[in-house]
């Protein structure tokens, strides 16, 4: 065994820097892949940086997300407002997890595809008439996911500035005040009960409608299940996609001859929003802590029964072990291995759609925007404070 440090470090490392990954992690992997952090709320955690401990911690039934309950679990603010399916062990997960599956299944996904593109097509057409310069994140990074989840879910598109405004609530660490984040996610929560029983009067060909019958008719989840997959899903069917577009396009930016490459062919695409799944650390910090369920010997540490296990997303995607030279951006490399979307039983229910919505984005600003590129200089392009993820807050370009 290990002997560690008991002294936890404080964590994150550092200051979010852009998209830069703090290179304290690659020193952790290689001289204490398992190290004890302290995060600015909750209990002192381990926090696994390698690629194959990061895999155990998600995938191990050992590990739980269930045990988080009723714990002071190891948070970047003030209150864990997790509820529902994320803090679900199998196999209640499995049981709730089901019933949406269907709708994010690589073919129903590609069904959805000619949709998708119409919406980037439509976003596309309108910034050309506006003309340069624009901002991408308002102009096409948020509205294609919110018009694609919207549609599919059955919420109405008018509504998309609250529940933007709402979403920042699931997000924030210091954006916004403890009070304001429990407003909005009860004004979120509120919003969607109204929306759940006009669906029951006047059911649609959605997700929503789905649920509710699942839920009314079959008897496969309670209210408040219900209500928390369909504000989950909300939330999370936008709000991740919307801020890895102007991330991947801020990268591409940044790595001319890699786009040049891209843009030569758009066949390429789809192993480029891999390997930019992989070179992009999308999250602030490692989250959604998991509790050994028992005595587990992890990267040669003992972690006990009871104490939390943070796992690093990014940093095993920069795994030397794993990925070649994984600081360098390579468009060429195969990426399939990536854990962008996480792993094990929690593993993205909407990476297929997620992948998809990328695909088109890249594919429609490569196609319609010849010479894309910043409309400031690129130090002054602002990005997100106070949050989970990190992003861009605008993105000025032109053409």
């Amino acid at each position: 065994m290990t002997t560690i440090d008991p002294t936890p470090r404080t964590y994150p490392f550092s200051e979010p820097d852009r998209l830069r990954l703090d290179p304290f992690y690659a020193e952790l992997r290689k001289q204490e892949p398992v190290s004890r952090v302290q995060l600015p709320y909750g209990e002192a955690a381990w926090l696994a940086t390698r690629y194959s401990d990061v895999r155990t911690v998600f995938a191990d039934p050992r590990f739980s997300r269930a045990a988080t309950v009723g714990r002071d679990e190891p948070r970047a603010r003030p209150n864990s407002q997790q509820t529902g399916i994320l803090t679900m062990d199998p196999p209640e997960h499995t049981r709730l997890r089901k019933l949406v599956a269907k709708a994010f299944t690589a073919r129903r996904v590609e069904q959805l595809r000619p949709r998708a593109q119409r919406i980037a097509d439509d976003l596309s057409r309108a910034m050309l008439r506006k003309g340069p310069p624009l901002d991408l994140v308002e102009e096409f990074a948020l509205p294609l996911p919110i018009t694609v989840i919207c549609e599919l879910l059955g919420v109405p598109y008018a509504d998309r500035t609250d529940f933007r405004i709402w979403s920042d609530a699931f997000l924030s660490t210091s954006k916004l005040s403890e009070q304001q984040v429990n407003d909005y996610i009860e004004q979120m929560r509120a919003y969607m009960a109204g929306l759940v029983e006009q669906r029951r009067d006047q059911p649609a060909d959605d997700l929503l409608s789905a649920l509710i019958q699942a839920r009314d008719e079959q008897d496969k989840l309670s209210e408040t299940e219900l209500l928390d997959l369909s504000v989950g899903l909300l939330v999370a069917g936008h709000e991740t996609t919307a801020t890895q577009i102007p991330n991947f396009v801020y990268v591409l930016l940044t790595h001319p001859e890699e786009l040049e490459w891209l843009r030569a062919d758009p066949g390429r695409i789809p192993g480029a929003v891999e390997e930019l799944m992989r070179f992009v650390p999308l999250g602030v910090n490692a989250a959604f802590p998991r509790y050994a369920l028992e005595d587990v010997e992890l990267g040669g540490v003992l972690i006990r029964e009871g104490e939390p296990v943070l796992a690093s997303l990014a940093s095993a995607n920069r795994d030397e072990s794993v990925f070649e030279e994984p600081d360098q951006l390579d468009l060429r490399r195969d990426s399939g291995s990536h854990i962008g979307f996480g792993h094990g039983p929690h593993h993205c229910l909407g990476a297929q759609l997620a992948r998809m919505e990328l695909q088109v984005a890249l594919g429609t600003l490569l196609r319609d925007f010849e010479g894309l590129r910043f409309a400031v200089d690129e130090q002054d392009v602002t990005w997100k404070t106070g949050m989970l993820v990190r992003g861009p807050k605008h993105l000025p370009v032109t053409w």
